[in-house]
């Protein structure tokens, strides 16, 4: 079924295939927006410590922070393009992330290498019940497709908090 959504926020109407309702769209569209600005805030707290951290597991840390946050800015792009998929408009703005991200940014000029990994695991698991909580609207909504994302996502961010909290632990601890 083709349907014509006005997107109040940006003045557009998209032409969209799907058989979700207009207030489905809208609230899923919300949601996912609102992820979109929290996986673009934890890529950024990624990118930060990756190009900050010192110390004696530098190499070990630097890279697996690299890593993670390549994985999280791929999120981004399916994210937004599942917006647009189901009708919505995608953010266009780092205001638009500013105002919508929940996770919190870190500008210290210096962060202990244990502290940045003990605040992204939290990130992290932050996240993770960000991503459950849109996969329950996506289930009450019948939004398989996105749910399926998620789910991925989920698994990704469970993968993350595992290595950071395992390179953080301490010797004998």
């Amino acid at each position: 079924m083709t349907t014509a959504r006005k997107n109040f926020h940006v003045g557009q109407t998209h032409q969209t295939q799907t058989q979700l309702a207009g207030s489905a769209v809208t609230a899923l569209a919300e949601a996912l927006n609102v992820l979109l600005a929290d996986t673009f805030a934890l890529y950024m707290k990624t990118k930060n410590f990756h190009w900050h951290v010192s110390g004696p597991h530098f190499r070990d840390y630097h890279l697996l922070l690299d890593e993670q946050a390549n994985q999280i800015l791929a999120m981004t792009d399916a994210i937004a393009e599942r917006v647009r998929k189901i009708g919505g408009a995608a953010l266009r703005s780092i205001g638009q992330i500013a105002k919508l991200q929940r996770l919190k940014d870190n500008d210290e000029a210096f962060v202990a290498p244990e502290r940045m990994l003990g605040e992204l695991a939290a990130d992290n698991k932050a996240l993770a019940g960000f991503l459950r909580a849109a996969h329950d609207l996506c289930d009450q909504h019948g939004d398989v497709a996105t749910a399926g994302l998620i789910e991925v996502w989920i698994d990704e961010a469970e993968k993350r908090i595992w290595f950071l909290q395992e390179a953080g632990r301490t010797a004998g601890g």
